[in-house]
């Protein structure tokens, strides 16, 4: 008997700490009253075994049995980077003749 566990999609909020990152997950649901479309987010902290989560980036985390205190999820996946633009060095001439 396979047993699915439950997965989610977020982003990377933190990764200051070893092995560990902080995910936001978002999810949209209506108020039970007035109906109105509310957004709801929730930081879980998530297992990277291998480090290689950014501050940034989309990942898929999965369920999991509790690995330490906060820790119950794990990063199954990467999905997508965060983009990073391309700055070009600007040669130390050009810069000091541009301000005198």
């Amino acid at each position: 008997m396979e047993q699915r566990r439950k997965t989610r999609v977020g982003r990377v909020v933190s990764d200051k700490m070893q092995k560990t990152v902080v995910v936001l997950l978002e999810r949209m649901t209506r108020h039970p009253v007035y109906g109105k479309t509310m957004l709801r987010r929730k930081r879980v902290k998530a297992h990277d075994a291998r480090d290689e989560c950014r501050v940034g980036d989309t990942v898929l985390i999965e369920e999991t049995r509790p690995l330490s205190r906060e820790k119950r999820w794990r990063v199954a996946s990467i999905l997508s980077r965060r983009e990073v633009a391309e700055v070009s060095p600007i040669a130390l001439d050009q810069a000091q003749g541009a301000a005198l």
